[in-house]
């Protein structure tokens, strides 16, 4: 033990033992727990350091008083109580367990009395072992390390205590499974089937915040597939189960799920270092290429002669998009740019059929605004046909559009496009006070200005009171 013990504590910083010599000499056991121990043994660098302890929360600030350089209560009523010494942050949680009260969308937690025992009421044995402080002993009451070395997801109580004590569990195992490639056994999958339902006791955050991760992860096709396979989806993104339901006994066209699942990979395979346009991992693009083509099953047709067809998936879908991210409660700004990114998706095919103009070009790269590069990316992605010369066709249409693009932006600032008029000249130019027909009418002129290009001044005055004459023509009519 004494070699592992050595190995172990190398993976720390000092300040950690020195916080467990603390705790020993107050007469309380304190042990690292969960994802530090579980990385320490993979051989990765751990960056959070969770701990537990036999402590209770008071005497935890106590102790964490004279260690660090800053206290705070990140979550006292579950236990928790956070510290800081230089670039070191610990949170510490006493020994406890928790469990869900019928009715409740957040567990109850009851305090334990052993390190033991509160490891063995932890999600998966991969996260039920410990480094016990100061001297950095292993203790795996699980067997989590034999099942960490063999890559598998086990539970250390049976997996239907396990979920029943915590639902959330259910997404963790997918989230686990897509962070470190691991089989999930069978008896857990088996109760993720058999308990799916209990998710709906847990709040929407919670569960987005797994989902995120899962999405973040370096496999997030691993996780969602068995999501999918355990019917999880079908509560959490039924949007996505039911991409399997395009495929017909006939096989008149391409499996949607499976495509579906290409294009995340494909479009996480373009995402750029963290010098480049899009650092990996970009949650907006994989989610963008997991939903573009969500709104298939809503707008499927069959025309006659095995043609299928679905006109304004990419309009339905942004919408779907947004309403699925609206339950799981994501940010207003994230919600609508992965929405914008789903309706433009499509917007590219047909561009070597027939020639854009230049102004079709600067539209495309103004309503993509500051999502471009990702536009890039999803679009390039959602090329999976099995047709070479189809594919390669594609792509140097695509190759030819960007370069167009990257001449016209180095041409002109489109980000910073604005009408020839701005309002207070429209104002005086029609004679009006502000108000509504201002912003009409420059909202006109910004699109004479994306259409044409600059005018000149007497040009452009000229296009405002020729529109300006047709509206009030109309609505002379009208009255």
């Amino acid at each position: 033990m004494s070699g592992q013990t050595l190995v172990f504590s190398e993976c720390f910083p000092t300040e950690i033992a020195r916080l467990g010599e603390i705790y020993a000499q107050a007469g309380e056991e304190l042990a690292l727990v969960g994802g530090p121990v579980r990385d320490a043994c993979l051989g990765k660098v751990p960056h959070d350091f969770d701990l537990t302890t036999s402590a209770m929360p008071e005497k935890t600030q106590e102790l964490l008083d004279l260690w660090g350089d800053a206290v705070w209560d990140v979550g006292k009523e579950f236990g928790t109580i956070g510290g800081r010494l230089g670039d070191v942050v610990v949170e510490v949680t006493t020994y406890r367990s928790e469990e869900y009260v019928i009715g409740s969308r957040k567990p109850t937690v009851t305090y334990g009395d052993t390190l033991e025992g509160d490891l063995t009421r932890r999600d998966f044995t991969i996260n039920a072992m410990a480094l016990r402080l100061p001297d950095f002993e292993l203790v795996d009451p699980t067997r989590g390390l034999k099942d960490l070395v063999a890559g598998v997801l086990r539970t250390p109580a049976s997996p239907e205590q396990s979920f029943d004590d915590d639902p959330l569990r259910i997404m963790r195992a997918a989230r686990f499974a897509a962070q470190l490639g691991f089989h999930v056994e069978e008896d857990v999958m088996r109760a993720m089937i058999d308990y799916a339902q209990r998710l709906d006791i847990v709040s929407a955050e919670r569960i987005r915040e797994e989902f995120v991760r899962l999405m973040t992860a370096p496999d997030p096709r691993r996780g969602l597939e068995l999501l999918v396979y355990t019917g999880v989806a079908d509560l959490v993104i039924p949007e996505i189960s039911a991409l399997s339901d395009t495929v017909d006994e006939h096989k008149r066209h391409k499996d949607v799920y499976e495509h579906t699942l290409t294009v995340l990979e494909q479009a996480m395979a373009l995402e750029t270092d963290e010098d480049g346009p899009v650092p990996s991992p970009d949650f907006v693009l994989r989610m963008a290429a997991l939903f573009h083509d969500c709104g298939k099953p809503a707008t499927r047709k069959f025309e006659g002669k095995g043609v299928v067809t679905f006109h304004q998936h990419d309009i339905v879908g942004a919408r779907m998009t947004a309403k699925r991210m609206r339950l799981l409660k994501f940010d207003k700004q994230t919600t609508k740019d992965v929405s914008k990114l789903v309706a433009l998706h499509q917007r590219f095919h047909g561009y070597g059929e027939q020639e854009w103009s230049e102004s079709a070009v600067r539209r495309y790269i103004t309503d993509a605004g500051p999502l471009l590069e990702r536009l890039h990316r999803l679009t390039r992605a959602d090329c999976t046909t099995r047709n070479a010369k189809k594919a390669a066709y594609l792509q140097a249409a695509y190759d030819d559009l960007e370069e167009r693009i990257g001449e016209l932006l180095e041409k002109e600032e489109l980000s910073k496009v604005r009408p020839d008029l701005d309002g207070n000249q429209i104002m005086e130019i029609l004679g009006l006070k502000p108000g509504r027909e201002v912003g009409q009418a420059y909202k006109y002129m910004l699109s004479v200005r994306m259409e044409r290009g600059p005018l000149e001044h007497e040009e452009a005055v000229d296009t405002l009171r020729s529109w300006w004459g047709s509206v009030t023509e109309y609505k002379g009519k009208e009255n």
